[in-house]
């Protein structure tokens, strides 16, 4: 057993098992053994690889989407530019180098990076200094000063702590983290859950059916809510996910680029669920804010001119073509479980601001 998973051993035999969402948290953001606190778990000798990390046309894309958002803003003179769980800091070096071609736009920029990990905030750092950009660092997005904000978060909530609930003949019950044999293992509460912590369209459902919630959802909505007082706003999310809320688990962990049993070594894997964005839409609703249905990421790269910029850089170099055609390729992957299909990008913003590529 890991370090952190002897702590959490001995957390539950001292106060019971534990829900869902505090073991994610403590297996991901523990201080001295959470995953994120101790690794870069990025690239092809980490766990996982995201999509900055496979072409540089992401980032760059996302790039002209930011400048162009910025002008249907009305063109702020001062801009907080804000990317919620940065990794390497790849997709905002590849962000600022194509907004180069936009010089107004990268002279508005103020940028701050949401961060916990100080090992990632530091290859951050070495990543905006080689884009010759300063940064503030927040823990927290309500941290980020007041003001015209643009927003970019990959594979930032698919690692927000979720809670499950099980129906069963005794009514929702909720999954926890408990002991058996001295071994961490997956129980239910003895006790049923209230039925409102349950979206009214799911609430009806056959025994064994799962229903899983994301805590952080209100919190974030209402941080994003306040900030439209202080000028306009526009968030965009990408991460993997469904459109629409359903029953159904997916919760993972990831080892190594394979998948792996999320009690087997706390602390030592990557812990992820599928992102309801259709939830997390209508918590933004509730604070005032727009958000429209989600694209696919295909949709959404091919939208801001993939092709275009794929034989750009193809003509640029000839020799990186068979690399760049099979990054494009899985980037925008139609498979039900590729990247093109399975990552959606949903966009919260202001009611007055058009978003390019969104809004027609």
């Amino acid at each position: 057993m890991t370090a952190l998973g002897a702590e959490i051993a001995a957390l539950v035999a001292a106060e019971g098992p534990m829900p869902l969402d505090r073991y994610m948290a403590l297996c991901l953001g523990h201080p001295r053994h959470g995953y994120y606190m101790t690794r870069d778990p990025l690239g092809a000798h980490g766990d996982f690889m995201t999509a900055p990390e496979i072409s540089q046309v992401f980032g760059e894309l996302i790039g002209a989407w930011a400048a162009a958002t910025w002008q249907a803003m009305g063109r702020p003179p001062r801009l907080r530019l804000v990317e919620c769980g940065p990794g390497r800091g790849t997709l905002m070096q590849d962000l600022i180098r194509a907004s180069r071609v936009a010089p107004d736009f990268r002279a508005t920029i103020d940028l701050h990076l949401v961060e916990t990990s100080p090992v990632l905030i530091a290859r951050q750092r070495e990543a905006m200094a080689a884009a010759g950009i300063a940064a503030t660092w927040q823990a927290d997005l309500a941290a980020v000063p007041p003001g015209p904000a643009l927003v970019i978060a990959n594979e930032f909530l698919d690692a927000l702590p979720i809670r499950q609930f099980v129906m069963t003949n005794r009514g929702w019950r909720e999954r926890v983290v408990g002991l058996v044999e001295g071994g961490l293992a997956f129980g239910l509460a003895p006790d049923p859950i209230p039925p409102a912590l349950i979206p009214a369209d799911l609430r009806q459902a056959s025994a064994g059916a799962i229903v899983e919630i994301c805590p952080a959802f209100p919190a974030l909505a209402a941080t994003l809510g306040a900030r439209k007082v202080a000028g306009p706003l526009a968030a965009l999310f990408i991460d993997y996910g469904h459109a629409r809320s359903a029953h159904g688990e997916t919760l993972q962990a990831v080892k190594a680029h394979g998948f792996a049993d999320p009690l087997a070594e706390p602390g030592e894997a990557d812990l992820t669920a599928h992102v309801d964005f259709e939830m997390l839409g209508r918590h933004a609703a509730d604070h005032g804010l727009m958000a429209g249905p989600p694209l696919s990421q295909r949709d959404l790269l091919f939208r801001l001119g993939l092709q275009q910029r794929a034989e750009t850089l193809a003509k640029a170099n000839p020799g990186g073509f068979a690399d760049l055609k099979a990054a494009v390729e899985r980037l925008v992957d139609p498979a039900p479980t590729g990247m093109g299909s399975l990552f959606k990008a949903l966009v919260i913003h202001s009611a007055d601001v058009i978003v390019p590529a969104f809004d027609s």
